[in-house]
């Protein structure tokens, strides 16, 4: 989608809400008379009334359709009021529609209890028609405001997707046209064209990078779906290391595997571990002088494995520790021959560890290279 497709889809939102049915409402009571005297109030002001006369018929109706608001009895038979609730709050999809307790007894101890449950107001019975309009008019609106709020959030969210699509879409063609034009230069030997590719090429590489970690901890930031199997680690770790080796030839930078014989295997998610990986051993690419290496252990450890890796590069500050991980931490040590570093990196890895019930921690101090480790848990073996 583009940005112009974007705003024709927001503005077509907009005019839809503009002409949608009046609030619907499910009114929860084992009493007729209770739902009769309720939809009479509030149908009269255009109100929508969906009635149920107990608990399972009121969650088939909002299986079918969710309304704006209910309103439930407290103390009804078989089900109540309250385990109603709390179903309706185990829900996702329901979590965040209002919940108005309707009972005759103004015991404060249920009261408290209903609220607790996940409640958000209290009315006792025989209803007030003005205290009823007013409340269910306050939680209408309260609802209302909570999903503009909701909707202005996911439009936000899809047009700085997009914005950054399409910025790394362009940025990648321009970093490869780039590449190629620079190669062109090298061999006719125009060494002004050649610094002006090289230039491109530097800037490109920068944004990329941070467009690349924007969306990555993007999509962290909004859930991760994860589908733990069973891995083997050093296989892994070989097989993003090659992503590296030219990479890490143009620094002189070796790798040293202290790697198990047998296969040592993780319970892990295949897409999240490499990205892991990725984003280590790019750190310790992007931070190691020339001429030093880079070395990578995969070791049994407790109930798991760990993973280190381990760079003679200028190692972090005790102030560095304390922010190394959070989102845009500006660190003390720069890569070492002008890489990208976004500030990004180390914040979607910790991430990603701690979503497959891992463990990521790091032993640095300034001038004495840095060690990452990664830990995490063994498959669960059949008994």
């Amino acid at each position: 989608m583009s940005v112009d497709d974007f705003v024709a889809k927001t503005s077509e939102n907009i005019s839809s809400e503009a002409h949608t049915l009046s609030a619907r409402i499910l009114v929860v009571d084992d009493k007729a008379a209770n739902i009769q005297i309720v939809g009479n109030m509030l149908g009269k002001l255009g109100y929508e009334i969906v009635p149920a006369n107990d608990g399972p018929t009121a969650l088939k109706r909002l299986a079918l359709r969710p309304p704006d608001l209910i309103l439930l009895d407290v103390l009804m038979p078989d089900v109540d009021g309250l385990e109603v609730c709390r179903r309706i709050r185990e829900n996702p999809e329901w979590r965040h529609i209002p919940i108005i307790f309707l009972s005759a007894a103004d015991d404060k101890d249920l009261i408290v209890r209903a609220l607790e449950a996940g409640g958000v107001d209290y009315i006792t019975k025989p209803f007030n028609r003005a205290e009823m309009v007013s409340r269910v008019r306050t939680q209408l609106a309260l609802k209302a405001a909570h999903d503009q709020l909701k909707q202005l959030a996911e439009d936000k969210d899809e047009l700085l997707g997009i914005l950054a699509h399409d910025l790394k879409n362009h940025l990648g063609g321009m970093q490869m046209s780039a590449n190629l034009l620079r190669e062109c230069m090298t061999q006719s030997n125009q060494g002004k064209a050649l610094q002006l590719c090289e230039n491109i090429t530097h800037s490109t590489g920068h944004l990329l990078a941070f467009v690349k970690e924007f969306l990555a901890n993007s999509a962290a930031d909004h859930g991760l779906t994860l589908k733990p199997v069973a891995l083997n680690l050093s296989d892994a770790v070989t097989h993003t290391v090659k992503h590296y080796e030219e990479a890490a030839r143009r620094k002189n930078l070796r790798f040293e595997f202290e790697l198990p014989s047998d296969p040592l295997h993780v319970l892990a998610d295949r897409s999240a571990l490499a990205q892991v990986l990725d984003n280590l051993l790019s750190n310790a690419i992007k931070f190691s002088p020339c001429d030093k290496q880079i070395i990578i252990t995969v070791r049994p450890i407790g109930t798991g494995a760990e993973c280190l890796i381990r760079d003679q590069g200028p190692g972090f500050s005790a102030e560095d520790k304390t922010r190394m991980f959070r989102r845009y931490g500006r660190l003390s040590a720069r890569p070492t021959g002008g890489e990208p570093s976004t500030g990004l990196g180390l914040s979607i890895v910790k991430k990603l560890v701690h979503a497959m019930k891992g463990e990521l921690t790091c032993e640095s101090s300034s001038g004495e290279g840095a060690t990452f480790s990664v830990r995490l848990p063994k498959p669960i073996t059949p008994n």
